[in-house]
């Protein structure tokens, strides 16, 4: 890292990458520790923070190659206008920027400065240079800066620079393909103000959409209303009804005249099964003399086994939610949509329901076959079925 006021914010960094399974080592211009102190780096990271060309603890003194052949990744947070000078005209003063040169691996940059700077033809220059280079660029974001002015030049949320690495680092398995995910809720209008729901946060879709985007594919995302952040470089198309959905989904499923078609699909989204007939205009006032209420319902249209109908050559991965005897249910849900995998799960279980952060499936599919996988992360599920995912369609290409 450089020197600047974002420094603070490197510390998040560390913390989110470690949280994820990283190690992570600190190197640091001397600019930087003037603004987070060298013991703040080396606690979160827990490993010693590196900030001169000359260490005498290392056999040889030359901690720039060493470091360089130890990483898979050098993540540059915050960049300032100086660093990047450095790096383009391939300065080497430092152990930061000697570390560049030395290094041979993929470098994320995530800049950070006033936006004059930013917007400076030097600046601009530099970046041109860097990203022919190959460099990777995350941000800046704009938004009010530390000097009081507003523009571009923030550094990037934490969590994009943590998710834009694991892109990089990320085997492109699904690369040059598109694929199209469900995921939330629908909702059923029975008036003006009131509707037929569910509790379907949408977090599984979004971990499947980052694991897809990580593994090269062009993800388009059809969701219901949830309360969830939109995912960088992800094609969002927000519905609120089950028809909506359908009709979305359809669009974007089959190859257009300004659009190519989807090689894969998975169905995440809880679809209402069931719609109103006939949504009443106005709301509808409660009666003190009634104390019953009817609705007449019909059913929604049938989205998995639509597109699993319309998906020659591609393939089809549905999502069943279950509340007792999941896996027989399951398979009788997989007969009648003839998808080609099914993610089967109960609510019930514990970890397993609407909302949570964790996930217990069973993998299902045409052969009968049935994979359990142990309670994990929605994030984990969403890695792993991508894999089985990228296989497929691979499988498929053959």
């Amino acid at each position: 890292m450089s020197g600047g006021i974002a420094a603070y914010r490197s510390l998040d960094i560390i913390r989110l990458f470690r949280e994820q399974g990283a190690v992570v080592t600190v190197a640091a211009t001397d600019s930087a520790l003037e603004f987070v102190t060298p013991l703040s780096f080396q606690a979160l990271s827990g490993e010693p923070i590196h900030n001169s060309l000359s260490n005498p603890t290392t056999p040889d003194g030359m901690d720039h190659i060493h470091l360089a052949r130890q990483a898979d990744l050098f993540v540059i947070a915050p960049a300032t206008a100086n660093l990047l000078a450095k790096m383009a005209a391939g300065l080497a003063d430092d152990l930061v920027s000697t570390l560049l040169l030395a290094f041979d691996g993929p470098v994320l940059v995530a800049p950070a400065m006033n936006t004059n700077m930013w917007n400076h033809p030097a600046t601009r220059r530099n970046v041109t240079q860097l990203k022919a280079d190959g460099c990777h660029f995350v941000g800046p974001a704009k938004g009010l800066l530390a000097c009081g002015e507003e523009g571009a030049g923030r550094l990037a949320p934490v969590d994009e620079i943590v998710e834009e690495a694991r892109t990089i680092l990320t085997p492109k398995s699904l690369a040059g393909r598109r694929l199209l995910i469900t995921a939330g809720p629908t909702h059923e209008a029975l008036d003006p103000v009131r509707f037929i729901a569910n509790s379907s946060s949408g977090k599984m879709g979004w971990s499947l959409c980052r694991a897809a985007r990580r593994a090269g594919a062009d993800v388009v995302l059809v969701h219901g209303p949830v309360s969830l952040p939109s995912i960088p470089g992800v094609e969002s198309h927000p519905v609120t009804s089950a028809q909506e959905m359908f009709e979305t989904t359809l669009s974007l499923w089959h190859q257009s005249k300004d659009r190519p078609g989807c090689d894969g699909a998975i169905l995440t989204a809880a679809v209402g099964d069931y719609r109103p007939v006939t949504p009443q205009t106005d709301k509808i006032k409660k009666n003190p003399d009634q104390t019953e209420i009817s609705l007449t319902l019909t059913t929604n249209p049938d989205i998995l086994a639509t597109l699993a109908s319309q998906g020659a050559g591609k393939v089809v991965v549905g999502f069943a939610a279950e509340t007792g005897d999941a896996l027989n249910r399951g398979v009788e849900k997989m007969a009648r949509k003839g998808c080609d995998l099914l993610v089967i799960n109960d609510l019930l279980e514990p970890g397993a329901g609407f909302g949570t952060d964790t996930n217990r499936v069973t993998l299902l599919n045409r052969k009968g076959e049935m994979t359990p996988w142990p309670l994990l992360s929605k994030e984990e599920v969403g890695e792993q079925l991508i894999q089985t995912v990228a296989t497929l369609i691979q499988e498929r290409a053959k």
